[in-house]
């Protein structure tokens, strides 16, 4: 065998490890698909009915490209506490003491996060039928607006990988994990940006969160709301030039964090 393809099995075999814990916890798995239920509820019916879309069209049209977006960004708090676990608890020194690819562990992990992940967004697609969502423009676009979801979610899984590995234990990372959900709030997944100030505005249009879900609002052909802001004007570019900064950012930094991790 050669060293990629050992390599590749070493990959393959830290993906079947964290597949087989989901098996043996699945409150885990059961967890990812009750929240996007309560999410779609709480957001489409409570707030959503004193929230006006731009330009017309219904709410919950407006906010499921959010919603989506939403659940791709778990992978950041998914994947540091994951990691900042294992690390707590010797496994990656473990791993580290092994005759395996030094790499295995993350690309095993941030596999296993997309597999896990795909029950929860098939979830939150039959909640978005069932609330009136639909998307108008093809099958096609629909398929690209998914592949796109799924790109960055990868991505944000290695930028996940690199904190759980970087944090000194699991109990800093479960501190600084909750800082996520307001970077996904400061965004257009709820509401537009034109009624911020000025200075949060900027903020909001050039969170890559933004970009991914006024892409998702292109392609599905849903309600959104206009902006000047570039992200938001060329949004399925913007998405893709966030998730290839992201993987060249956290991909070798991950990698590096895992060789040099110490207790």
């Amino acid at each position: 065998m050669t060293a990629l393809g050992a390599a590749i099995g070493d990959g393959m075999t830290m993906f079947g490890r964290r597949i087989s814990q989901v098996r043996r916890r699945p409150g885990e798995l059961v967890a990812g698909l009750i929240v996007p239920i309560v999410l779609v509820v709480l957001f489409g019916y409570v707030f959503g009915s004193a929230i006006q879309v731009p330009g017309g069209g219904d709410y919950r049209e407006y906010l499921m490209p959010g919603m989506f977006g939403m659940v791709a960004f778990t992978a950041v708090m998914a994947n540091t506490m994951f990691m900042a676990t294992d690390a707590t608890k010797g496994v990656v020194d473990r791993f580290r003491s092994l005759p395996i690819a030094r790499w295995a562990m993350p690309f095993g992990q941030s596999a296993a996060d997309l597999v896990i992940a795909l029950p929860g967004m098939v979830t939150l697609l039959c909640c978005a039928f069932v609330v009136g969502w639909r998307p108008h423009e093809g099958a096609l676009r629909t398929l690209a607006g998914f592949g796109l979801l799924l790109l960055m979610r990868t991505a944000l899984g290695w930028a996940g990988i690199f904190f759980g590995l970087a944090v000194k234990d699991d109990k800093t990372a479960d501190a600084f994990v909750p800082l996520v959900f307001p970077v996904t709030m400061l965004s257009n997944t709820f509401v537009p940006t034109g009624g911020m100030p000025a200075w949060l505005r900027v903020i909001a249009e050039w969170n890559p969160v933004s970009a991914l879900v006024a892409a998702l609002r292109h392609l599905f052909g849903n309600p959104g709301a206009p902006s000047s802001a570039w992200p938001l004007t060329h949004p399925v570019t913007a998405t893709l030039l966030w998730t290839g900064v992201l993987l060249a950012v956290f991909v070798p930094l991950s990698v590096r964090a895992y060789n040099r991790r110490e207790r």
